[in-house]
């Protein structure tokens, strides 16, 4: 699949300021640090799309790009790129701002196609698990994703990965993608997740 297109369109702070239309939507979310700006970089073959910073927390607002691929099934989508949680020096006026923003997102959002949670491959925290528990009490599914693999030693995956499924509450048959994106692993497997829900929406 090639990435044909892939551009910052606008910053929203306000539920008004989200996309219009019936474009499918894709919504990447995760606690502050995580890599988020760098697996979306990744994904998208970008260097400085989503920018990244050193100072977690720093993105305070719902992010929207428009992405255009060679594939039927996701030729044309919006990717979200939610705001971190989770990181105690952030001011309390933003972490205020920012749960509202991101419940009216996710409620009754009907362009929105999956969520996928990033989790740090070497520590899940107690805000994960809320997080996954309350995404599911609105009725998402959503697809779990553990960053920063390229730091785990190979005899350190296995028990990552089954820490990561108890931690969260996730079913034996659930997937939960190691992605690293420095060697750029997983990246096919999380297109490929993201191409089924869209063959699984025009399906229905």
């Amino acid at each position: 699949m090639k990435i044909f297109a892939a551009e910052f369109i606008k910053s929203c702070v306000a539920p008004e300021q989200f996309p219009s239309g019936d474009l499918q939507e894709v919504a990447f979310v995760g606690r502050s640090n995580v890599g988020k700006s760098s697996l979306i970089n990744s994904l998208l073959n970008r260097r400085d799309l989503a920018k990244v910073s050193r100072t977690p927390g720093k993105t305070q607002a719902v992010n929207v790009f428009l992405i255009s691929t060679s594939d039927p099934a996701i030729s044309r989508f919006h990717l979200m790129d939610l705001p971190g949680y989770g990181f105690a020096n952030v001011p309390k006026t933003v972490r205020r701002q920012w749960g509202p923003l991101l419940e009216s997102y996710l409620l009754g959002r009907a362009a929105l196609l999956r969520v996928v949670l990033l989790v740090d491959s070497r520590v899940v925290t107690d805000q994960d698990r809320q997080t996954m528990a309350w995404l599911r009490s609105i009725g998402h599914d959503p697809l779990v994703v553990m960053t920063k693999v390229d730091k785990l030693k190979s005899q350190e995956r296995v028990r990552t990965l089954r820490l990561i499924h108890q931690s969260l509450g996730l079913a034996e048959g659930d997937a939960v993608i190691p992605y690293s994106s420095v060697t750029g692993e997983g990246k096919d497997r999380l297109w490929g997740s993201l191409r089924d829900a869209a063959s699984r929406r025009q399906d229905v």
